[in-house]
């Protein structure tokens, strides 16, 4: 199966792309996955551009095609005002309508503070449930007093658990199902009128 991460952290290394690195493991010690990460700092001037021409450049079509055929994304955005990047919208914004369509997708962030954290109720899960998306339950967002302690690696295991629950089992072995013996039908039980009004009479 293959885990396509989406990243909008702007600096390297960044704690947005270790989050997505941690979530993504974690994805794949609940089922194996082929995992690919897409750094949006690197498609910024393409996406941009893509907005003023319409046409998207090779890196960023490659982008948005492994978005489209992947069968399960994580996506983590940094924190600015209180909202998902605008690189990370961006993104978003010159996929094609129907990328995300039924698609399993594990939403996280990280900030510098927890007061924060509620940016994945308030814009992350209504972004992607406009776009069709299936969001897991389990939302992860990262503080930086998160790291190193505990309650991160819980919220990270629970949210990968239920994101491979919902990846395509189409993905994975079939098991042989053998057909059940054909069930010949029982003759019905035929019983007199007679007899019928008889016990009538006899209650």
């Amino acid at each position: 199966m293959k885990l396509v991460v989406v990243s909008a952290g702007l600096s390297a290394p960044s704690s947005t792309r270790l989050l997505g690195d941690r979530l993504a493991a974690a994805v794949d010690r609940h089922t194996p996955v082929d995992t690919q990460v897409i750094e949006l700092r690197d498609l910024a001037v393409e996406i941009a551009h893509n907005f003023t021409n319409g046409f998207a450049g090779k890196n960023l079509a490659a982008a948005q095609e492994a978005v489209a055929g992947a069968d399960g994304l994580i996506v983590v955005t940094p924190v600015f005002s209180a909202s998902y990047s605008g690189l990370f919208k961006s993104f978003f914004d010159v996929l094609d309508k129907d990328a995300l369509a039924g698609k399993p997708v594990l939403v996280a962030a990280t900030g510098g503070t927890a007061r924060h954290s509620l940016v994945l109720e308030h814009a992350l899960r209504p972004l992607f449930a406009y776009l069709r998306a299936v969001v897991v339950p389990t939302a992860v967002y990262a503080a930086s007093e998160d790291w190193g302690a505990e309650g991160l690696p819980e919220r990270v295991e629970r949210a990968a658990g239920e994101l491979a629950s919902l990846m395509p089992s189409a993905a994975r072995p079939a098991v042989p199902v053998t057909p059940a013996a054909p069930v010949e039908p029982e003759e019905p039980v035929v019983v007199p009128f007679a007899e019928r009004l008889a016990a009538l009479s006899a209650g």
